[in-house]
């Protein structure tokens, strides 16, 4: 028996999953997102807003599954100039 998970290498978020109201570096912000995935842990990942905008940089410090959700607490490390296009 396998257990469905999606892995990614970016943190894509809408406001009701977490996207922080204000980006700061060092600032710590906690997200969910529905169903199991692998984040990479302590590494600089691209804060994609829903259009696919990238504004900062982010490190994945915990991510815990539970009920079919994946809780993320993370730090900002880095704020874009201005935000550019990943898709």
């Amino acid at each position: 028996m396998g257990m469905p998970c999606e892995v990614n290498t970016i943190l894509k978020l809408t406001p009701d999953q977490g996207y922080p109201p204000q980006l700061e570096v060092s600032s710590h912000h906690s997200a969910h997102k529905t169903g199991y995935r692998l984040f990479p842990l302590d590494v600089p990942l691209s804060l994609v807003d829903e259009n696919w905008l990238a504004h900062a940089d982010v490190v994945i410090e915990k991510l815990t599954w539970a009920n079919q959700m994946t809780q993320l607490e993370f730090k900002v490390t880095r704020c874009y100039d201005a935000p550019f296009h990943t898709r």
